[in-house]
């Protein structure tokens, strides 16, 4: 059998491509219409963008296995059988998945919703007459990082280092990804804070989750009850910290920069609170916030006329599927897969990975973004418009893909920290 038969010779998606980064979806529906098992020479991984296929792959972790690393510059083929949960397998990640059910359960999660309402207020009220601010700096990034924080524990006057170095961590060179200097410098640096924080808590217990963790017991492979050690739980406390930063802010920057797209879908959500619900669905099935997944292949599988051999690297591209027309209804209009309506549900549910798999967690970040959300509409009631400029390179290439993002009042707005442009009254420059 051809391994290759009808993969067109212009079809290329090279996930460290920059020029790719700005807007892969026209290369993900070429993708998912020429070449739906699609193979990459250059970097020898796999790649599926249909949503069924997805779909199964998420959900069969003995063949499409966590264990070999979920990021491609890291896949190596000796599988893990500790470390973060996020690379492992069950029964192993099953073990740990228990530990952060008892931490979210929907009834502690509705408890956080006042707290994540105040702290909303607060980032926006500090707004207040102000001629403009950045809207992912000053609110979508900080939200997200201030709230994982304090459940934490993090001593307030280390949150901003915390997140300066969670940043750091998701830093991105081309050809290279995440494997780069910059991002290894802060992934020590965090390991070392936690660590000293693990240890700290089990000297001197508190009330919150650090402690938790030091004092959770998990059911061993040998089916003995036993104590994390003090390795997993920085490893799960880095895991918690970073993942409930990083991919809420990646969320709240594509929700401005969306509905900046579509002001009419602004204004139905700032007259209709009810809409909120649904529009998050619909913002992680449109610009999911984990749109790529690593998995390694344990056995033989035939896809699409393609025989993917056993342990190859396979990239589950999650951000893709959300806009599959194969599954997505066309309620709308005949292109209503690749269209942004928060009064429309998909009947689907493609998000990323980390809430497929922690559905504790979903129910945690659901509630924030709700929070935030609902903070946001009345306020937005009394701003002429939200806008936010065409993104540049260091836009959506950035950890929190539209780190240019503004809420303004009708007046020239001011570019974002890092960003590579000056912005003028509708229109911007490149430096």
């Amino acid at each position: 059998m051809n391994r290759f038969p009808g993969q067109p010779d212009d079809l290329r998606w090279d996930p460290f491509d920059e020029s790719l980064k700005d807007d892969p979806h026209p290369v993900w529906k070429r993708l998912r219409d020429q070449a739906p098992a699609y193979y990459n020479e250059q970097y020898d991984f796999w790649a599926l963008s249909r949503f069924e296929d997805v779909e199964r792959a998420h959900r069969d972790p003995q063949r499409y296995s966590s264990a070999h690393s979920t990021v491609l510059e890291s896949m190596t083929e000796e599988a893990q059988s500790e470390g973060m949960m996020i690379f492992l397998d069950p029964p192993e990640h099953t073990a740990l998945r228990r530990l952060v059910s008892k931490a979210f359960t929907p009834r502690r999660v509705a408890e956080l919703e006042q707290e994540i309402r105040s702290l909303c207020a607060g980032l926006l009220d500090a707004q207040q007459g102000q001629d403009s601010f950045d809207y992912v700096q000053d609110f979508g990034a900080r939200l997200p990082a201030t709230v994982i924080a304090t459940l934490l524990g993090v001593p307030p006057s280390d949150r901003e280092n915390v997140r300066h170095h969670i940043d750091g961590l998701f830093h991105l060179e081309p050809g290279v990804g995440m494997a780069n200097a910059a991002s290894a410098r802060s992934a020590v640096w965090l390991f070392n804070y936690i660590d000293q924080q693990i240890e700290d808590r089990g000297q001197k217990p508190r009330d919150d989750m650090l402690t938790d963790l030091v004092q959770a017991e998990v059911l061993g492979s040998d089916r003995v009850r036993r104590r994390l050690t003090p390795q997993e739980c920085t490893e799960f406390g880095i895991l918690i910290i970073s993942a409930g930063t990083e991919t809420v802010a990646r969320l709240l920057g594509w929700a401005g920069l969306i509905l900046a797209d579509h002001p009419e879908q602004l204004t139905a959500l700032a007259q209709d609170a009810s809409l909120i619900p649904n529009a998050i669905e619909e913002l992680l099935r449109y610009e999911a916030p984990s749109p790529v997944q690593g998995r390694w292949l344990t056995e033989e599988v035939e896809l699409h006329g393609h025989l993917i051999p056993a342990n190859s690297k396979v990239l589950l591209l999650t951000g893709s599927a959300g806009r599959d027309e194969r599954v997505i209804p066309k309620r709308i209009s005949s292109t209503f897969a690749a269209t942004f309506d928060c009064t429309s549900h998909s009947g689907t549910e493609s998000t990323s990975v980390w809430e497929q798999r922690w559905p504790a967690w979903k129910a945690k970040s659901r509630w924030k973004r709700r929070s935030s959300a609902t903070r946001l509409g009345p306020w937005t009631r009394s701003a002429p418009f939200l806008s936010i400029p065409a993104p540049c390179a260091a836009t959506r290439s950035c950890p929190f893909a539209s780190s240019a993002a503004v809420l303004r009042r009708g007046i020239p707005v001011m570019p974002a920290a890092g960003c590579r442009c000056r912005i003028g009254p509708g229109r911007i420059v490149s430096t």
